[in-house]
């Protein structure tokens, strides 16, 4: 088995190589276009929506019987988010769900994604339903479909109920695995007959390095910055155990679903992964393996225990011990778990070879990740000092995920950038998001080169995210929206000129 999993690296190694040198010479003719694409240059029910998350977007954090989640907690210790504010009332789609379906109608899109807070579901985590719960999202769905809007829904976009947390520290404890199998059944037979896609987990990548090695994001552990950040933590070990319960419970839920409801509900079950993508800054051999353990670190660790049953051999070797192992049990679980690969992709970094100086899951790679090169930007950047605008990155990355993964079905469930929060700009000019339109229409750009010239199978594309909103450790500092809220007027809602684009672009003529 070992053997056999080295041999198979070594060849994907090598076909990283030749997804390289294919989309360097491809790909001049779709990065940055200026073509005038449509929903009609794609394939016929290729899907377009719109993203969200329950923390992010609804806000009413004390009504309906909701409990407090580690980002009610988070977000109201002093000093973790930038401009002093919390989702206490976020952009109140809790309230404002029928108007918010009207601006997705209005663009015409087809989809919805956004995620069911847990804590509204179980308050305490586990033990009995809260009905006020379930009937809100029922008839948040309902709404959605009387309107010609499929929802997709994420059951966990970070925000775990406080209450486990406090019982046996959330994620680290194995206990969590049954716990989020029997929340995510509870959605499964309340909403099963209505949600045919189903996202298990938001960004697991993300909340396990930045929840538990930097201690960014709740529940907010580390031990690198103990003094200064955290109270306590292990970022050697904390975000690999974390990984690896979140997996299991991912394959639990899953094995569920197939065996109690998808006869009947006929759904699939996919979970949205974030990846950079990552190009070797030089030709060298070293660069270049730096580049792929980059992009095993990041979307291999995930993917590749729910494709092939257990984690990239370069993550077996360099973290060593501090790597939980499945039991052929586990693996078997995991191994065909995913029904479809969510991708939530912003940006593109060059990758150089590097040693660990640190003994932490962000160096444990060995890759130097940086987005300039001999001084020089990768690309325009967004207002976030970490989404550099390289729209070639995107068809490179859908051709990896084809070569590594036998190319499974591909929906990308985020994709977007940011504007700054500007108060001291009137709105009429706050609206006027070229920036914004021209990402778009080159990130899609070559999503249609991947393919209808590369042969992937991506099916489906949201943007993030319908409106402004509250974005975690930024507060309301920036705006990802395609609608611009107004903070100061009742969350007035306005349309972007992204909005209109998209609207254009999706029209049916």
């Amino acid at each position: 088995m070992v053997k056999f999993r080295s041999f198979v690296d070594v060849a994907l190694a090598v076909a990283l190589m030749v997804v390289l040198l294919l989309v360097k010479t491809s790909s001049l003719k779709t990065n940055d276009a200026n073509t005038n694409i449509s929903r009609a240059c794609f394939p016929e029910g290729f899907t377009f929506g719109t993203s969200s998350a329950a923390y992010q977007y609804e806000g009413a954090v004390k009504e309906g019987g909701r409990g407090l989640s580690i980002w009610d907690t988070f977000a109201h210790t002093f000093g973790k988010i930038t401009d002093g504010s919390t989702g206490d009332v976020a952009v109140n789609q809790y309230h404002l769900y029928n108007e918010d379906i009207k601006l997705m109608k209005y663009m015409g899109m087809d989809a919805y994604r956004f995620s069911i807070s847990w804590s509204r579901i179980f308050p305490n985590g586990t033990g009995k339903i809260n009905q006020a719960g379930v009937d809100h999202y029922n008839h948040f769905i309902d709404a959605l479909l009387a309107n010609g809007i499929e929802p997709y829904v994420t059951l966990y976009h970070w925000d775990l109920p406080q209450a486990l947390e406090d019982k046996y520290q959330g994620w680290l404890s194995s206990q969590i695995i049954n716990d989020f199998a029997t929340y995510a059944e509870t959605c499964f037979q309340e909403f099963g007959d209505r949600v045919k896609h189903w996202i298990t987990f938001n960004e697991p990548h993300i909340f396990s390095i930045t929840g538990y090695d930097l201690g960014f994001l709740a529940p907010g552990r580390c031990s690198l910055f103990n003094q200064s950040r955290c109270k306590e933590g292990n970022s050697a070990t904390e975000p690999y155990i974390v990984g690896h319960h979140i997996l299991l419970a991912h394959g639990t839920a899953t094995n569920i679903y197939r065996k109690m409801y998808k006869q009947e509900q006929n759904g699939i079950v996919g979970i949205a992964f974030d990846t950079s993508w990552y190009e070797p800054i030089t030709n060298s051999t070293e660069d270049i393996e730096a580049a792929g353990r980059a992009m095993e670190f990041n979307l291999g660790w995930f993917v590749d225990p729910l494709m092939f049953g257990d984690y990239p051999s370069s993550m077996r070797s360099r973290v060593g011990s501090r790597l939980p192992k499945f039991g052929e049990a586990e693996s078997t679980l995991l191994k065909g778990s995913l029904d479809f690969v969510g991708i939530n992709h912003y940006t593109t970094m060059y990758a150089a070879n590097g040693s660990a100086e640190t003994n932490d899951s962000m160096a444990d790679n060995g890759a130097i990740t940086q987005p300039f090169k001999d001084g020089k930007p990768i690309g325009d950047r967004a207002n976030s000092i970490w989404l550099y605008i390289v729209p070639r990155g995107m068809r490179s990355l859908l051709n990896y995920v084809k070569t590594r993964y036998g190319n499974p079905l591909v929906i990308i469930t985020e994709n977007g950038m940011d504007d700054a929060n500007n108060s001291s700009i009137p709105i009429k000019d706050a609206l006027k998001d070229e920036k914004r339109i021209k990402y778009h229409n080159d990130y899609l750009t070559n999503v249609l080169a991947a393919i209808t010239e590369d042969g992937c199978n991506v099916k489906g594309y949201f943007a993030w995210s319908l409106l402004d909103n509250f974005e975690w450790t930024s507060g309301f500092s920036t705006r990802f929206g395609l609608y611009y809220v107004d903070y100061h007027d009742k969350l007035r809602r306005y349309a972007k000129d992204s909005a209109y684009w998209f609207k254009r672009f999706l029209a049916p003529n």
